[in-house]
């Protein structure tokens, strides 16, 4: 799996929208991108949209912006757009410090690698 440095966001417990929170730096392993390959066939060949595949934390190479902290999990989101069957996925978790969501911008599951 390629590394991926996109825009991120953070919406605290309570909060209304989210806000940007700058850089997000994640790498993950071979299975995870094998993972998300076969979900996104499924996905796309079923009436499902959507599905999230568990991160272990030990093995996501993870760096947040500074004030966003430690992440206290984390979960690959996968989603179909059904008009052209293209998988897309971003990082979600929820930081250590608050419990505030914490998500990546998306990225197409093809740019992999």
């Amino acid at each position: 799996m390629n590394t991926f440095t996109i825009e991120s966001w953070c919406k605290p417990p309570g909060a209304e929208k989210s806000m940007p929170m700058g850089l997000i730096s994640f790498r993950g392993g071979e299975d995870y991108r094998l993972q998300m390959e076969s979900l996104e066939e499924r996905l796309a060949a079923s009436d499902e949209t959507q599905a999230d595949i568990s991160v272990s934390m030990s093995t996501l190479e993870l760096k947040t912006p500074d004030e966003c902290g430690e992440l206290a999990d984390a979960q690959f989101h996968v989603f179909v757009k059904k008009h052209d069957k293209r998988g897309h996925f971003f990082l979600k978790g929820h930081r250590k410090s608050d419990d505030a969501l914490i998500y990546s911008n998306a990225v197409m599951v093809d740019e992999l690698g």
